[in-house]
């Protein structure tokens, strides 16, 4: 064969392993899915996609496999660039083999994530897949676990990103798990560890893909995914927005955009915000809105609603945003805002991503429910992430800050390195009622007038203790401020501990009350 002949048979090569089976795509744009190439060339920029691997083929016989060896083996691998950074990237390909993980599809995507590592870059995962290929038996199961072990390796290392795409079954949601963000499109994606007919098996229950485990249950019920897209397109989206807050590895500074707008100074609606009453509710989300560049890009909005996660910009400057939110729960810390926000500090703190702390908590959410669900330990994990954190860290009091619930939240205490108040924040031990019935409880029943006597006292210990002003005598606030000037305070903090090194003792690991 002559040097015409092997380039004609490489191109059609090639050309073999790019085009599919049509019956297989139809079938799969029927479920209203893309296929896997047509993902990657919406989600990456136009023609950026260097594929490897194409030409790769399974190497089982079990069960008739040898006489169905598909080039690619249902996983299409390689690398491109999202707004010009480059992303490594695998895409499982349902129509092949249900997208079912074997040696050869794992091998594929391992080298991916193995590249990404090596060169600094992130790693997004395109998730549509039955699970492990049975046929091949305990070496698809090792395949996983490979993957697995580089999820743990590759954390707090490279930025690492899961969509699900369609199904995500058995050992195969447990890498979506690992990694930093996990998307999911309303309807078509599915994640389970046993499906509804093992279940009914075994338990007896009878419920739906899409109660036990598709987008909205996983969003606003498990916490285990992150945003929930009306389409795959939507996803995609959502995906390249949310990779633009973030560095390419941990050795690189929080990503900073030419800031070109009017600069804001003087936010003054910021100084009628909060209510008068310390028990009326407000959007904490408008504050935010305000300060920042740009509206906050929430994370996990239906989860946990008490507390919001996000980023945002300060004159271009990626930040993270952590936000007690006073219109649900008053903004009190439970077990799964504590979860939710421990792992978004980590998050940050691992990329150099400066974290702004808004502070309006009236404490831990009180009850049995709460007790025996171990509120200690996972109230414990926000204190030890924020704690553990050495990137800039800014915090505002903008009512409420009592109790333990004061210290988890980026007090100056577990060296927050900019605190300011408001000059509505109350910070105490508990609120005015509370504290005057534990107080003057003596006082109160021997008075003439319990009822009044009860008011006077709580107004004196308001007008005494539910201020910012004790708390700056003793140097926890290093400011209080008018309303108005947060944004500027918080771009001074920025430019002053832009630069902040803080050396830690040497050690493995701490170990994170889990």
């Amino acid at each position: 064969m002559g040097t015409p002949e092997k380039i004609n048979d490489l191109e059609r090569k090639l050309e073999d392993a790019m085009k599919g089976d049509p019956e297989r795509i139809e079938r799969q744009h029927n479920a209203g899915k893309m296929t896997a190439r047509e993902r990657i060339a919406t989600l990456l920029d136009s023609d950026s996609f260097v594929e490897l691997d194409a030409l790769v083929k399974h190497r089982s016989s079990n069960f008739g496999l040898e006489k169905k060896r598909p080039d690619g083996d249902g996983v299409i691998t390689g690398h491109g660039t999202i707004d010009g950074r480059t992303v490594y990237i695998f895409a499982q390909d349902f129509a092949i083999f249900g997208g079912a993980l074997g040696e050869a599809h794992a091998q594929k995507i391992c080298k991916v994530m193995d590249m990404a590592v090596k060169t600094g870059c992130p790693v997004i995962g395109l998730n549509d897949s039955g699970g492990a290929r049975i046929q091949e038996g305990v070496v698809s199961l090792g395949g996983y676990a490979e993957i697995f072990y580089r999820n743990v390796a590759s954390s707090g290392v490279i930025p690492q990103f899961s969509l699900i795409l369609g199904p995500c079954a058995g050992g195969a949601v447990y890498s979506p798990a690992m990694t930093d963000f996990t998307l999911m499109v309303k309807n078509t994606s599915h994640m389970f560890i046993t499906g509804p007919d093992v279940i009914k098996t075994v338990t007896h229950e009878e419920v739906t893909f899409e109660d036990l485990g598709g987008a909205m249950t996983h969003n606003s019920l498990s916490g285990v995914s992150h945003l929930a897209c009306d389409s795959e397109e939507d996803a995609f989206d959502a995906l390249r927005e949310l990779i633009g807050y973030v560095p390419q590895n941990n050795m690189e500074r929080s990503l900073a955009y030419e800031y070109t707008a009017d600069e804001k100074t003087e936010i003054k609606e910021l100084d009628s915000i909060i209510p008068d009453s310390s028990n009326e509710p407000y959007e904490m989300r408008d504050v935010i809105n305000l300060i920042f560049d740009d509206n906050l890009f929430e994370i996990q909005p239906h989860w946990a609603k008490n507390i919001i996660i996000g980023f945002a910009r300060l004159r271009g400057q990626a930040v993270g945003i952590v936000a007690n939110q006073p219109s649900v729960l008053a903004g009190c810390l439970d077990i799964d805002a504590s979860a939710k926000a421990a792992r978004f500090v980590r998050f940050c703190d691992a990329f150099n991503i400066p974290l702004i702390t808004f502070v309006d908590v009236p404490g831990f959410l009180p009850g049995t429910e709460q007790e025996h669900g171990g509120i200690i330990r996972h109230g414990a994990k926000l204190l030890y992430a924020f704690s553990e954190a050495s990137v800039p860290k800014f915090t505002v009091i903008t009512r409420k800050a009592y109790g333990g619930a004061y210290d988890v939240m980026a007090s100056k205490h577990i060296r927050a390195d900019l605190n300011v108040a408001w000059p509505t924040a109350e910070i105490a031990v508990m609120g005015s009622e509370g504290a005057v019935n534990i107080i003057f409880r003596k006082e109160i029943n021997d008075a003439e007038e319990p009822e009044k006597t009860h008011q006077q006292l709580t107004q004196e210990y308001r007008e005494k203790f539910a201020s910012p002003y004790i708390a700056a005598e003793m140097g926890y606030i290093d400011r209080v401020i008018f309303p108005r000037d947060t944004r500027k305070e918080l771009l001074i903090g920025l430019e002053r501990y832009g630069s902040k090194r803080e050396e830690r003792p040497k050690r493995k690991h701490g170990n994170i009350p889990l």
